[in-house]
């Protein structure tokens, strides 16, 4: 990792300003960026040293420089070309992505970076050495309506507000709370998506009805639209409840965008919910949530995807340790046969078996690993 140079000196101007003519919203704005296009005179532009933005203020900016990220992420998770000059709706939030950038929330409306494609803007504070210097946002101002600063969180289609894990009633037909499954993996490419995508598929094929999650991460389309393809039913991610990213907040927050998460798929009455945590298990808030009773009670299984035979050993023995039962290994390791064997051997002790990705979309692969096949 490489650190960046510091952000220019803050804006000291006070003004309120109109919306400029044409405004690309991104898919983290998606919501705002609807509501701005039904009434655009209920919206302006606030500015000046003394605003200071949160994370979730919703930003409209001017692109000053083409750098890593050279398309934008639009609400229909188009990825839409940059240009100079062309403006933006962003929202302010907080990156941790160890291939991409480490990022925050800058204290002003100063010059910034788009730290993520979905939409995120932030001052880098570090970034990896493969990969090219941020592109540069010139903050316009944040967005506001009669209430003041919009947020994100205002114009969300839910409210991450419960705070205990979702409980197990049963339902008209004597059913409890759908099997909830949940993905993980030791780092962020280790084929997490891809895993949730065919293990939803395979479920789907076998006639269960499936819906599926991102409880954490960075607001991006990829994710859900892979989900959707895969045959979910229904598909929300954390933004959704009106979150861009997930890092740096607090564990009561997370906890309720997670629980929350698990009781919208769970309220469309589906066989079994797939929930995928973002990142790996040593990032902060997923190691904390990992240890969290509620998640225990929340969630059934794991599985675990991993990128070669030592990281799946490591990953699995620390679910294990933090009381989760992992119910099978796959990824990007089992694309590799040699891998694959050198998983089973570590893995067969630990009463975890290792799946191909790909054998995850064949129905009995699946239906195998459900609670109701044990």
């Amino acid at each position: 990792m490489t650190t960046s140079a510091t952000a220019p000196a803050p804006i000291t101007a006070s003004a309120r300003q109109p919306l400029p003519a044409r405004i690309q919203p991104a898919y983290t704005t998606r919501f705002v960026g609807a509501a701005v296009e039904a009434n655009r005179d209920a919206f302006h532009l606030v500015s000046g040293a003394e605003v200071h933005p949160q994370a979730g203020d919703v930003v409209v900016a001017r692109v000053t420089k083409i750098g890593n990220h050279k398309r934008i992420e639009t609400p229909e998770s188009r990825k839409a070309i940059l240009f100079g000059d062309h403006i933006v709706m962003v929202a302010y939030g907080n990156r941790y992505a160890a291939d991409q950038f480490l990022a925050h929330v800058p204290a002003d409306l100063g010059p910034c970076h788009l730290v993520a494609a979905g939409g995120i803007a932030g001052a880098v504070e570090t970034q990896h050495d493969r990969i090219g210097a941020p592109t540069q946002l010139e903050p316009l101002g944040l967005l506001a309506d009669h209430h003041g600063v919009v947020n994100l969180r205002d114009y969300a289609p839910f409210t991450a507000s419960a705070t205990d894990a979702p409980e197990r009633p049963l339902d008209a037909r004597g059913r409890k709370r759908p099997e909830v499954i949940a993905v993980l993996g030791t780092s962020m490419n280790s084929g997490k998506s891809t895993s949730m995508a065919t293990l939803i598929n395979g479920l789907t094929k076998s006639g269960l009805r499936v819906t599926a999650g991102k409880a954490t991460g960075t607001g991006a389309g990829n994710d859900p639209t892979i989900y959707r393809d895969a045959g979910a039913e229904t598909v929300l991610d954390f933004s959704d409840f009106g979150f861009g990213t997930t890092f740096k907040l607090p564990m009561p927050q997370i906890r309720a965008i997670t629980f929350g998460l698990i009781e919208q798929l769970a309220a469309a009455d589906p066989d079994v919910v797939v929930v995928e945590i973002a990142d790996g298990v040593f990032q902060g808030e997923t190691s904390q949530l990992l240890r969290d009773p509620g998640f225990h009670a929340a969630v059934d299984h794991v599985v675990f995807s991993a990128v070669d035979a030592l990281g799946a050993l490591a990953g699995v023995r620390e679910l294990q340790s933090a009381g989760l039962r992992v119910s099978a290994a796959t990824g990007v390791m089992t694309s590799s046969p040699l891998a694959s064997t050198e998983a089973r051997a570590v893995l067969d002790p630990l009463g975890v078996r290792v799946l191909g990705t790909f054998d995850l979309t064949a129905p009995e692969v699946a239906l195998s690993l459900l609670e109701r096949a044990k």
